[in-house]
């Protein structure tokens, strides 16, 4: 027979008498996992498709542009160089090295002594993804910048401009790989490197491609299905020669829609280096092409598609990420900083592309 315990009057070593309501585990410790929740690392990608040249002083960089020669029949007895030099035209592209750009907080020393784990590494670490992400979307604009820039040089000297492409099915899988073969056309026409050509595109699109029940897309794409890519680890390898990456920062640029009106400069600032200008802007622009639709259920947004080579834009570094920190007896805690000196810029138009999204009956 089982001893019946009495309700009233027994004592449980975890209730808090105080408390409002008391539960018999108010007074037991909460341990302590050993696993900090913090934000995921973002998606950054652009660090590895485009130039960087580290400099170790100075205010900017500059890339020369050469044009093209020009062959021609020789004839016997006349001079070579009265009648067959080729005049080759020359420019250049300077990147200039933006302000400090830094993620600060502080840490109360109260704060700290009350924190039964680290807090400085957690906080280090988030400074630095706010710059990365910062980094990642500051190219992707200049990518975009890149695909409406005019050629560094007349086109009688070889020169060529960027390339936009124009969509309305780019919620389809059939029309994303359309889009990526008129991407692949538009940089054959620019004669751009078939090495290292990609493409951005946002996670939904990207999925499309994966999951796609069009048999021409399933056999161009999965492995399973003799294509380069697989369902099973959800990776695209290429479509029409270019290789295709994922990226929610094409999203945060194109739900920026118009960024042409603002400033993070007074047009004398030190930051001059905007892709789509240089009045001290930034990296803004009119991003409002990039997407197309309500953001409803019934019309869901439509994003574009960045793509290129590396050639086409570059990133000028005087200062690499660093992160310090510094006790202040004033304020009676540490102050955290994070930052990084660097420039981003077009260098060849030519190799960049961007497909734009044109707006349907209705996604207006």
């Amino acid at each position: 027979m089982a001893l019946e315990v009495p309700s009233t009057g027994l004592t449980r070593s975890g209730m808090d008498s105080r408390a409002s309501s008391p539960e018999a585990n108010d007074l037991f410790l909460k341990v302590f996992s050993g696993e900090i929740l913090t934000s995921f690392a973002e998606n950054n990608i652009m660090k590895g498709l485009h130039t960087v040249r580290t400099i170790s002083s100075g205010k900017s960089a500059q890339f020369p542009v050469s044009g093209i020669a020009e062959a021609s029949y020789h004839t016997a007895g006349n001079s070579i160089i009265e009648s067959n030099l080729s005049k080759i035209a020359m420019t250049e592209k300077v990147i200039h090295i933006d302000d400090v750009l830094l993620a600060s907080t502080f840490l109360p020393n109260v704060d700290e002594l009350k924190q039964h784990y680290d807090v400085r590494s957690i906080y280090a670490t988030e400074l630095g993804k706010a710059l990365a992400k910062r980094f990642d979307i500051a190219t992707m604009k200049t990518l975009y910048a890149a695909a409406l820039s005019d050629s560094n040089l007349a086109a009688s000297d070889g020169g060529k401009s960027g390339s936009t492409v124009l969509s309305t099915t780019l919620d389809t899988a059939q029309g994303i790989v359309d889009a990526l073969y008129g991407v692949a056309e538009a940089l054959d026409k620019n004669d751009a490197p078939d090495e290292g050509r990609f493409a951005i595109l946002t996670p939904r699109e990207y999925y499309n491609l994966i999951t796609a029940d069009n048999n021409a897309v399933s056999i161009a794409i999965n492995a399973d299905a003799k294509g380069s890519g697989s369902i099973a680890t959800g990776k695209i390898a290429q479509v029409a020669g270019i290789t295709i990456y994922k990226s929610n920062h094409l999203a945060d640029i194109a739900d920026g829609l118009d960024d042409s009106s603002v400033t993070t400069g007074d047009g004398s600032s030190s930051v001059r280096n905007s892709p789509f200008g240089t009045d001290g802007s930034g990296y803004n622009g009119d991003f409002r092409k990039l997407r197309s639709g309500e953001g409803t259920a019934a019309s869901p947004y439509k994003y574009g598609i960045l793509a290129g080579t590396k050639e086409a834009i570059g990133t000028v570094k005087l200062l690499d990420l660093a992160t310090e920190s510094e006790y202040q007896i004033e304020r009676q805690g540490h102050l955290f900083v994070a930052k990084y000196m660097m420039g981003h810029g077009v260098l060849r138009p030519e190799c960049a592309v961007a497909v734009e999204v044109e707006e349907t009956a209705s996604d207006t």
